[in-house]
């Protein structure tokens, strides 16, 4: 038996992380609070406000009211286009805890060291800065150093965190926001980047299916761009009413 009794894996996918807010409104409507949060990407941005006991319509409207791309700042270093230091203060700025250790609820980032070139699941240490490494786009944006080691986007390695939860709870729920899509438009070097990175992490969801209690895949993300701005009520609205339509299995 796990320590806990349920966890929950939220993916990366960018812009499209405003579903997993609606994704977990719909979980507490249905009497669902996970224990322990596994987050990469734009999950672990969802993932620590979560396990900072904020809600989900509160982490909604914070990262609205921001705006995703202010998340960013132009930035022309040798390693990369933008800067996410933006993201860095808005977590500083809203969440008290400075250590992950610190948080109300237990949370897991999944980060790609790219000294070591391995993939890392934190638990521990700054929240800015891990959340900040997990987050970062290889070429878009710029590589962050911790301890010595660079690190980048954890979905480089693992989209969707569930490994880190596996004989750690009796219940597991995923929730994935990034489908592959088709016939995408590629009109710059910024939309050319994501879609090399998406294609190189998107086979490897469907094998995550089995490994799972609860797999969540809103309907409807494929019409959303990773980078899309403007969308955030949309987005949340797809991943409430996809897992609306959903039963707990464990709970039949």
């Amino acid at each position: 038996m796990g320590k806990y009794t349920t966890g929950i894996a939220l993916g990366g996918g960018g812009a499209r992380g405003f579903a997993h807010l609606g994704i977990m409104k719909a979980l507490h409507e249905k009497g669902v609070y996970p224990d322990i949060y596994s987050g990469v990407s734009a999950g672990a941005i969802a993932g620590v406000f979560l396990a900072a006991g904020f809600s989900p319509e509160e982490t909604h409207n914070i990262l609205k009211e921001n705006g995703f791309f202010k998340y960013s700042r132009v930035h022309i270093p040798k390693t990369g286009l933008l800067s996410l230091e933006g993201l860095k203060e808005i977590i500083e700025n809203h969440i008290e805890a400075k250590d992950i250790q610190d948080l109300k609820h237990p949370l897991i980032v999944t980060v790609s060291n790219i000294t070591d070139g391995k993939v890392e699941y934190i638990d521990r240490g700054n929240v800015g800065e891990t959340i900040l490494a997990s987050c970062s786009i290889p070429i878009l944006f710029a590589p962050v150093e911790i301890d010595g080691k660079l690190y980048v986007d954890g979905g480089l390695f693992d989209n969707l965190p569930i490994k880190p939860l596996q004989k750690k709870c009796e219940h597991i729920i995923a929730a994935n926001i990034s489908p592959l899509l088709k016939n995408v438009e590629l009109d710059g070097l910024v939309q050319i980047a994501t879609r090399i990175f998406h294609l190189s992490i998107g086979s490897k969801i469907e094998q995550k299916k089995d490994q799972c209690d609860l797999f969540i895949e809103p309907e409807g993300l494929r019409d959303y761009h990773t980078l899309a701005a403007g969308h955030a009520d949309k987005l949340f609205e797809l991943g409430y009413k996809s897992t609306r339509k959903l039963s707990i299995p464990w709970e039949k």
